[in-house]
């Protein structure tokens, strides 16, 4: 997939597992409405967001090479996002929440590179171009932004998810895609509505990710920044909505000092926001992102972190006090006192130490699981991992001895010493046994006919995170979403119209085209008397050159205005911005 992207040295460090979410942005079939549409949003976004909008938000447009007059190209975004140390990939609206914070953590800025309908101008619930492009993009040429960005991504992929996020995510995908779809019926959004509101309104223990979720929501996506009484906006979907980025201002929206509190507060990303918090600077965004992420079992690991994966169901990592890492997916531990004194995966499982697989302990040496004991010998005041080759001589922890050792809580190793594996600190972080029992007060665990046992050896597990420690360690090339982006009809109908747009385009461009400006108007307000997008166009281009031509137009609008005053707000927009420019010096 990369070998259609720009070259970014950025996107060449992307793994694999990333990779299989990246699709071509296929900018040709951007229609000529659709650049209308990002056109009208962009014009009103710079003219409005220049008063409300953090300073970065301007200075980040052109840093960014993001024009106002067309949807921006991927290839010519990357060629100028490598110079502040980003690059941007195209994908097919949303994505899981730990891949889309993992690319973050590279540095990446992930678009959804469908733009929305012109119905849905002001807001749409799917991810677009308008919200990645116009929103994220200009904001991350802020460095201390940026950072905050990619350290948040870095945490957050690892933050355990359960079962229960993950039919949230499917539902919410596909609400959003039926929403912004062309004639869906009503009964079947209402249908995933419903379903979409029940599973938000679940019962259940909120997951890390679904915490961390919402902190993301309430900075990266609707954040505001300064004081309570005059914030600035600079939340990607605030920027990227010209109805939410006027109405947030108002005092219908309540607005809340940002702390680790707004981690507690759900949001549907259908609606509007009731309420949004405003954090003073960029600052204050990683206290908050420090503070939660002490709060995970990636940095407290022990019982709760070992009990979350297990609820969760899906692939994770322990790491013991040594540094060595299992992998896979947890389905049992053994408690003592509240302490874990034993683990145990089912299926494929891998070892590694920093990261990195230890050699000879991938999935094909562990394709039905591992278990170990954690903690301390009992009686024995040293652990085995603080031991020097001499404690371990004295206690037979040694190759080709035959020992029993027995941990406090009752698991109990039995087996002769093939081998051990030390850590560069010199720690022994492995030990391999043959004709080895393994058992917890009469379960047996382990037995010799099962062939050699290893034991990773440590005190205690002071990291529990989701996802592999080595991702080369699995497959997980498995990414098949359940639905996929609907596209628009193609009509006759609508046919005329992009061809009336492309033409009023390469009018403005100063290229030739088949039909004047006269000529389009009477198209479009003969045919296709509901448009009013054509006609603002007309309109802007008409006030400079053809005097009598615009006030035409102008009435037209106005008629538009009463047999759908449901876009009257907009086209009065679409106006004002005409006539402010031209009295602007």
């Amino acid at each position: 997939m990369l070998d259609n992207i720009q070259s970014n040295e950025i996107l060449e460090r992307l793994p694999a597992h990333l990779q299989q979410y990246i699709k071509p942005q296929n900018y040709d079939e951007y229609t000529p409405i659709n650049q209308a549409v990002w056109r009208y949003v962009m014009r009103k976004n710079v003219d409005y967001l220049s008063k409300v909008a953090h300073e970065s938000y301007l200075e980040g447009l052109k840093k960014t090479g993001i024009s106002i007059d067309s949807i921006p190209n991927m290839y010519g975004m990357n060629r100028i996002l490598e110079e502040i140390g980003w690059a941007a990939v195209a994908v097919d609206g949303f994505i899981p929440p730990a891949a889309f914070m993992e690319f973050q953590a590279y540095n990446v800025l992930v678009i959804a590179s469908d733009i929305r309908q012109l119905e849905h101008i002001e807001y749409t619930p799917a991810p677009d171009i308008i919200h990645e492009g116009a929103g994220h993009a200009p904001i991350i040429a802020n460095p201390e932004y940026a950072e905050y960005l990619r350290r948040f991504g870095e945490i957050g992929c690892k933050a355990i998810s359960s079962s229960h996020d993950y039919e949230v995510y499917e539902a919410i995908r596909e609400l959003s895609i039926l929403k912004e779809a062309e004639d869906t019926p009503q009964e079947k959004i209402k249908e995933v509505e419903k379903r979409v509101d029940e599973l938000q309104n679940a019962e259940v223990k909120p997951s890390e990710m679904a915490q961390i979720r919402n902190l993301h929501w309430w900075t990266v996506e609707y954040g505001l920044i300064g004081s309570l009484e005059e914030p600035k906006i600079y939340g990607a979907g605030l920027l990227s909505s010209i109805g939410e980025s006027k109405s947030c201002m108002t005092d219908a929206v309540k607005k809340y000092p940002y702390t680790i509190e707004a981690a507690k507060k759900e949001f549907d990303i259908t609606k509007p926001q009731p309420q949004l918090f405003v954090t003073p600077d960029f600052a204050h965004l990683s206290l908050v992102l420090e503070e939660f992420a002490n709060k995970m079992a990636l940095r407290r690991g022990g019982l709760e972190g070992i009990q979350k994966l297990i609820d969760s169901r899906n692939l994770g990592t322990v790491e013991f006090s040594t540094g060595i890492q299992v992998s896979g997916n947890f389905s049992r531990v053994i408690e003592h006192e509240g302490k874990p004194v034993y683990i145990q995966t089912k299926g494929e499982t891998a070892l590694s130490n920093r990261e990195k697989e230890l050699v000879g302990h991938g999935v094909s040496t562990h394709p039905e699981g591992f278990g170990s004991p954690i903690g301390s010998l009992k009686g024995i005041n040293l652990a085995i991992e603080d031991m020097s080759p001499r404690d371990l001589r004295a206690y037979d922890i040694y190759e080709g001895e035959k020992v029993s050792l027995e941990f406090e809580g009752g698991v109990k190793v039995e087996g002769e010493i093939i081998t051990g594996t030390r850590n560069l600190q010199g720690k022994v972080i492995l030990i391999s046994f043959s004709d080895c029992t393994v058992t917890y007060n009469d379960e047996v665990l382990f037995k010799p006919e099962w062939g050699r046992y290893d034991m990773a050896v440590g005190k205690e597990i002071i990291s529990a995170f989701a996802g592999p420690a080595d991702h080369e360690s699995f497959d997980l090339i498995t990414h098949t979403p359940s639905t996929t982006t609907i596209k628009s009809k193609k009509t006759l109908e609508r046919e005329e119209l992009e061809s009336l747009y492309e033409s009023v385009r390469n009018i403005r461009n100063g290229e030739n085209t088949k039909f004047s400006l006269n000529a389009a108007f009477d198209i479009v307000r003969k045919h296709h008397p509901k448009d009013w997008l054509l006609s603002v166009e007309i309109y802007e281009l008409a006030v400079e050159n053809d005097p009598k031509l615009a006030s035409e137009v102008k009435a037209w609008l106005e008629e538009i205005k009463k047999q759908r005053p449901e876009v009257s707000h907009l086209i009065d927009d679409g106006i004002e911005m005409t006539e402010t420019k031209m009295v602007t010096p």
